[in-house]
């Protein structure tokens, strides 16, 4: 069983920065591909950003290409998400997502996560 835990989440003005981290319990975090998702109040919950085991590999929603950064620290069990020039429309629960599957690439899609997060909470104001 992993447990995940999400920090970093607040308010920010638009175009200011946040850093998302997601720690993760279990020595095996290392072969886990992990992503980040993110849901608006009455939307349905969309995919952000993915990494793989390695953190060779990225992969971005187009909404967020160019602006936020996923990276990882295996040694820490940790997964980050450098958000910059936020908007309001970035305002969500943001959650952090792992798949045990050790797949060598990426995972895009929420039923490829085994574990979830409780999320926190990103408002942008304008």
């Amino acid at each position: 069983q992993v447990q995940l835990v999400e920090s970093g989440g607040g308010l920010v003005q638009t175009g200011g920065s946040l850093r998302l981290s997601c720690a993760a319990s279990g020595r095996t975090f290392s072969w886990y591909a992990m992503g980040w998702f993110r849901q608006a109040p009455g939307k349905e919950r969309e995919f952000v950003a993915a990494i793989s085991w390695s953190g060779g590999n990225t992969y971005y929603a187009d909404s967020v290409k160019g602006r936020f950064t996923i990276s990882r620290d295996n040694a820490k069990n940790t997964v980050n998400l450098q958000m910059n020039s936020l908007k309001p429309e970035d305002t969500a629960v943001y959650y952090c997502a792992a798949d045990r599957s050790a797949r060598k690439g990426i995972a895009i899609y929420q039923y490829d996560y085994d574990y979830w997060g409780q999320g926190t909470q990103v408002t942008v104001s304008s």
